[in-house]
């Protein structure tokens, strides 16, 4: 799959869609869904949290593995994916529509952010 023009990605594998009336969606990319396997269970921050970018806000857990979730930008939870919570696999089948975890009233945006070529570069050496 590859990674839709219109996002901006993080080198922890979230993408960040760009700011509707100063809120933003996040996800994980297919590349961090794939590497994790069959997703599980998911841990989110909830409405009203802040948000620091680069630090964790939540995990995913995989058959595999568990994985935090990291803020691509700083900001305040406008909103949580309840359909993620009830079938974490959404996160596997479908991570830049339905499997979107949280929404973000972005307040500082990191300087770190990548094309979507940028990040197709990225993640094809790790």
């Amino acid at each position: 799959m590859s990674n839709p023009q219109q996002l901006r990605y993080s080198k922890e594998h979230e993408w960040l869609s760009v700011a509707d009336e100063g809120v933003s969606t996040v996800g994980i990319t297919d590349f961090a869904a794939n590497a994790l396997g069959d997703v599980v269970f998911a841990q989110l921050p909830e409405v009203g949290d802040t948000v620091t970018a680069g630090e964790t806000c939540g995990e995913l857990e995989s058959t595999k593995s568990v994985s935090d979730l990291y803020a691509p930008v700083s900001g305040e939870i406008t909103g949580i994916n309840q359909d993620v919570i009830d079938d974490p696999s959404l996160v596997n089948t479908a991570p830049y529509e339905g499997g979107w975890l949280f929404k973000v009233r972005v307040t500082g945006e990191p300087d770190d952010l990548l094309s979507a070529d940028e990040y197709a570069a990225f993640s094809a050496g790790n």
